[in-house]
């Protein structure tokens, strides 16, 4: 490739029909995000650069890789920073240049530019989408997991971190100790009042450091809680074949994702924001009913269609949801066994959002690999179906559709489909739980039961949890989509 045909600041001219607005003024760099992958790229940037089109403000973004890994620094920094969002719906695809990115640098590569940002009184808002598993969180407690070999490294070297409570709090010590106002702290990870759960672990790990530290971030920083939501599937050779007929040049970091979107913020930013609420986010005082019912309605029934699609051989979404039995399975699962479980606003339609779902579900122009969903289960079960059981077993309630996604999870991590296509397990504990799978059932629970990292040992002696449990999973040694059927709506 040579510069005239790949994506570029100077190619902008000759794209006016596909950015977001023809005017622009540069701005400099106001945010720093942790975690620089797809869904950031496809969501809080988007939204930022409508902000700043809306609005102004001096809030371009810099991104910031943890992986060791510079391939996606060097990819997009070739590109000044730009990319392409690949939109897919039924009417068809749309592809819009990016411009809110200004600087991409990747850690451990580039730990002294991240905090020369970091301490920059210019940076008001550091926001993160890391995963559940780059919170180094213990589940049980909500602290930072003293034992992780990363917090071990970053409380012996504290200033030179690697993990994200490291990092912000490296960072924030410095803020501290210049003087300087502490910037707000926004997590956008899929993790349950994801503000409030950062905020424990990064005063923790601080507490292990300072008492004094831990009792400055508690008090003067803020953590406000987020929901999320727009599905971004990981990119494919269609998605840069899809930017280049739409661009006339090469875009190596395009970003597939879905039309419809959703951001909830809790409105707390002592340093100041982008005018969100302009182009679409919601600003609230409290983010917990909608983070709720969007984990429980869709990021549990996204799991659930994940273990049992990759068990039946549905390697999409939109061909899992096309699948009746488990369309209506799904169906069922919403409306019977998580609905009743939310307790929302007045204004928001639990039944018209589960019918909304079903809908993008739908969306066949996406191809939402299964495969993608189902990694990281030991983290995701937990946020994502554990607190639903539990409240429909404190209430007398029957949980046979969801102990089915659950049973689905442990014979999914037996790492072969029903039949017998083999599948990598993605897993920060997987290890652990692929060491030993158990085919007898109720072998089979007692050994996934006794992850305290995943099941609370209160839930998982409970006879009302293991009862469900092993009837699905003998369910599943028959199929999975004998499984499905049997369970239905």
């Amino acid at each position: 490739m040579n510069a005239k045909s790949t994506l570029c600041r100077a190619a902008l001219t000759s794209l006016t029909n596909h950015v977001l607005s023809p005017t622009w003024r540069d701005p400099a760099i106001g945010i720093v995000h942790l975690g620089i992958g797809n869904f950031h790229r496809a969501h809080e940037a988007v939204y930022t650069e409508e902000a700043m089109l809306a609005a102004g403000g001096e809030w371009g973004i810099c991104g910031v890789t943890l992986q060791g890994d510079v391939s996606k620094r060097d990819a997009l920094m070739a590109q000044d920073g730009l990319y392409s969002v690949v939109e897919r719906g039924p009417e068809g695809v749309r592809v819009t240049a990016i411009r809110a990115l200004k600087e991409v640098i990747a850690m451990p590569h580039d730990r002294t530019r991240l905090f020369e940002l970091l301490a920059d009184i210019n940076v008001r808002i550091v926001s993160l989408t890391v995963t559940e598993k780059g919170y180094c969180r213990d589940p049980q407690t909500g602290d930072v997991e003293l034992h992780h070999p990363g917090i071990e490294n970053d409380l012996a070297h504290p200033d030179e971190p690697s993990t994200v409570p490291g990092i912000l709090t490296a960072a924030l010590r410095r803020r501290r100790d210049a003087g300087a106002p502490p910037f707000t702290v926004l997590s956008c990870d899929n993790l349950s009042h994801n503000g409030a759960a950062l905020k424990k672990v990064v005063c923790s790990f601080a507490r292990a450091l300072s008492d004094d530290l831990a009792t400055w971030i508690e008090t003067q920083v803020a953590f406000p809680s987020t929901m999320v939501d727009r599905i971004v599937p990981a990119t494919t050779d269609a998605d840069r074949d899809a930017a280049r007929a739409a661009l006339g040049m090469d875009d190596a970091a395009p970003v597939p994702c879905e039309p419809f979107r959703q951001w909830v913020i809790e409105d707390h930013f002592p340093m100041g924001r982008p005018a969100w609420e302009r182009v679409g986010a919601q600003l609230v005082d409290d983010v917990m009913p909608f983070e709720l019912a969007k984990l429980r309605m869709l990021n549990a029934t996204h799991s659930t269609l994940a273990y049992l699609s990759m068990l039946a051989g549905f390697e999409t979404i939109d061909e899992a949801i096309a699948h009746p039995q488990l369309k209506a399975l799904i169906h069922a699962t919403m409306t019977h066994e998580i609905a009743p479980t939310l307790d929302v606003p007045a204004s928001f339609d639990l039944l018209a959002y589960r019918d909304a779902l079903l809908a993008r579900y739908a969306n066949s122009a996406l191809k939402h690999r299964t495969a993608q969903i189902a990694m990281d289960g030991s983290q995701k079960i937990p946020p994502r179906l554990l607190g639903t059981i539990e409240a429909r077993l404190n209430a007398g309630q029957s949980i046979d559709r969801l102990a089915l996604a659950v049973a689905a999870w442990f014979v999914f991590l037996r790492g072969h489909a029903d039949d017998g296509t083999r599948y990598e397990i993605s897993d920060p504990l997987a290890a652990r739980l692929t060491a030993s799978v158990p085919t007898e059932p109720e072998l089979l629970i007692d050994t996934m039961l006794a992850v305290k990292e995943v099941f609370p040992p209160v839930l998982a002696r409970r006879e009302d949890f293991r009862r469900p449990l092993l009837d699905a999973v003998k369910l599943l040694q028959g199929g999975a989509r004998q499984a499905i059927e049997t369970v239905g709506g």
